[in-house]
């Protein structure tokens, strides 16, 4: 019986599976039917369609191409493609005579010179891979952007000599190329060919790939010197082809120098610190120092000072940078292992876009390294880099704080402290001032008692001060109030730094839970601050503080 009733529940189950098989497939037959209309009505959408569909500030210009734009780009692409061998022949002497100057200005210190001893395009044309018109310029122009692809397989091959004379022949191979290019017709006039001039430039570069191989050898094994190679040449494309920067051709005769690219702000920089950094030496820790620039322009390009055997170092340096355009630009940092003799070794680098930055106002960043700028996910730590930026646009330095005449040797943060009939020359620019700090409280701090609790006080000083101050202690607590006042006299406040240390209080000693270490640019331009700062070195906390700047005169260090 019991056999039977197995062989009835079997068939039943075995039915209920076909039907349900049935039903499934009868839905994923729907679900694909409703997919390919959806798919087809997609192939059916003209551009005017996509820009209903899309905001216009979220609008893929490359998505989408009408019936006349794909013609467009076939068009452009045959037309390229023949006359590719023309181009190469005709533009091979004209990249030689115009990069290798400029390569010359990114050459690296560890080699004597660099030049071409070969360059030919090869026989891969490019190929236009999007268009786009943007809407039209109110100051009478017409700007396109082009979309190209290349894969070539040019021949070009360096004559690179190091500085102990040893020479390298090094072939540049395997490029992989995809950008946009802006060109912009501009001004419109009314005879032929309409316009008088038509500026280009790389808008974004999407991706450049290439490989170094040195004849006969392996250029790896050469420390220090493929990176620098290759940080030659892609410094030579930011600083020659990227927007901002823009080349000019005139096409009518006339005055072009409106075109041309005038700085537009400043952009101070307060290097403050970094932490964690990967330690590049077997022996003992890094060196550290920072070599930053939004323009990377050996002239242009900051270095900060190299601190021995820390990977938690403190600078404190401030940079002061010209801005052509702050929509596009941003600063790049890279941080660096110093090897003495040898070629410093990179550690990490970072950027942070100017777009970011209010005018006027002191941003704070903390921005995390990584090994390459090209590589969008780069999952290894190496450490973080604490930055101040602010950012002073041409002619609003006055609408900031006290802002009067002044010599052109002063940065616009010194600008922009200074007093009224004050004498400032080039060095020794002083701002002393009484610095009030409030510990208000902190929060989530650590356990670090065996009954669960600690009993937490906070010691502040100056840096460039020997005078401690310290809070009362309070017992058995995690989050401690004191609203404690502290008032601290700065000698030197665009260069100090203000250090809050805070322990755990016991009957034989003391236990440190962690520290805030900041600047005083953002409480000496605002005046009155109040912030929670997170605890460096412990696993959790923060503290709350009051900061307030009463400024006194500003006097030049004798």
């Amino acid at each position: 019986m019991s056999f039977v009733s197995g062989i009835v529940v079997g068939l039943m189950v075995g039915i209920g599976l076909v039907f349900g098989f049935a039903h499934y497939s009868s839905i994923r037959s729907k679900q694909r039917s409703r997919l390919a209309t959806i798919v087809a009505a997609f192939a059916r959408m003209t551009l005017e369609d996509s820009r209903k569909i899309f905001p216009g500030n979220y609008y893929p210009s490359w998505v989408v191409f009408t019936q006349r734009l794909k013609l467009s780009l076939t068009w452009l692409n045959t037309h390229l493609k023949k006359l590719w061998p023309y181009i190469d022949e005709a533009t091979s002497e004209l990249i030689r005579t115009t990069v290798e100057p400029i390569l010359e200005q990114h050459r690296p210190v560890v080699l004597q010179s660099l030049t071409f001893s070969k360059l030919t395009l090869g026989t891969v044309a490019p190929q236009f891979t999007g268009i786009s018109i943007m809407d039209g310029d109110k100051r009478g122009g017409v700007t396109m952007e082009l979309e190209l692809k290349w894969d070539g397989n040019p021949e070009i091959a360096l004559d690179i000599r190091t500085l102990v004379g040893v020479r390298l022949p090094v072939q540049v191979k395997n490029i992989a190329f995809t950008g946009i290019f802006r060109l912009i017709f501009k001004p419109l006039a009314d005879e032929f060919p309409c316009f008088g001039a038509v500026s280009y430039s790389l808008k974004e570069k999407k991706k450049l790939d290439f490989t170094l191989n040195i004849v006969g050898g392996d250029i790896s094994a050469i420390p220090g010197v493929s990176y620098a190679i290759e940080e030659t040449i892609r410094d030579t494309i930011e600083d020659t082809l990227m927007w901002p920067v823009r080349k000019i051709v005139s096409i009518l005769p006339g005055d072009y120098s409106d075109l041309e690219l005038k700085p537009v702000g400043l952009l101070e920089v307060k290097l403050v610190q970094a932490k964690d950094l990967t330690n590049k030496d077997i022996i003992g820790k890094s060196d550290p120092f920072v070599e930053l620039f939004v323009r990377p322009l050996r002239s242009r390009m900051r270095k900060s000072k190299t601190i021995n055997n820390d990977l938690n170092p403190l600078w404190n340096e401030n940079f002061e940078f010209v801005i052509e355009d702050v929509s596009y630009q941003h600063l790049t940092i890279r941080v660096f292992d110093d090897e003495g003799v040898q070629a410093a070794e990179l550690i990490g680098c970072a950027q942070f876009p100017l777009s970011s930055l209010e005018p006027g106002k002191v941003k704070e960043v903390w921005l995390k390294l990584v090994k390459d700028l090209q590589v969008q996910r780069d999952c290894k730590y190496r450490g973080q880099v604490h930055l101040e930026l602010l950012y002073c646009p041409n002619g609003m330095e006055s609408n900031i704080k006290n802002l009067f005449n002044s010599g052109p040797t002063l940065t616009s943060l010194e600008k922009v402290l200074q007093s009224d009939g004050t004498d400032l020359k080039k060095k020794g620019v002083i701002v002393r001032g009484v610095l009030s700090v409030t510990v208000i409280s902190a929060e989530d701090l650590p356990v670090t008692d065996l009954l669960g609790k600690s009993d937490p006080y906070v010691m502040l000083k100056m840096k460039k001060s020997t005078e401690k101050y310290r809070t009362r202690v309070l017992h058995d607590i995690l989050n401690p109030v004191w609203n404690q006042t502290f008032d601290m006299v700065v000698e030197d406040g665009l260069h100090d730094m203000l250090i809050l240390e805070v322990y755990d209080h016991d009957t034989f000693g003391k236990e440190k839970i962690g520290r805030c270490i900041m600047t005083l640019t953002k409480v000496i331009i605002e005046g009155d601050i109040q912030d929670t700062f997170l605890l460096d070195g412990a696993k959790s906390g923060k503290l709350t503080l009051h900061l307030k700047w009463m400024a006194q005169p500003l006097f030049r260090d004798p």
